[in-house]
């Protein structure tokens, strides 16, 4: 059995610093997304590759109001470094 990526601090950490590639929020944080983009990707279908395992966790992490807890690690006045030590 796989390890789960939350328990992963770098993909968190990824995940908090990471910008949409493509479409109408090109250049906006994932955290930043509006929730109901992201649960549009959900019922049509997540983009191949990395984007869209990101895309997934971000709904998990949306549809139970956590975002607010990757938000220091977003590059905005968070503390990513102490993660990773």
């Amino acid at each position: 059995m796989t390890e789960p990526v939350f328990s992963d601090p770098e993909f968190l950490i990824r995940l908090a610093q990471s910008r949409m590639p493509f479409g109408k929020y090109a250049g906006r944080l994932l955290i930043d997304l509006p929730e109901a983009y992201v649960v549009w990707f959900a019922r049509k279908g997540w983009p191949q590759g990395e984007i869209g395992e990101l895309l997934q966790s971000l709904y998990v992490i949306k549809e139970n109001g956590l975002e607010g807890l990757l938000r220091p690690l977003s590059g905005n006045g968070g503390d990513a470094d102490s993660l990773r030590n």
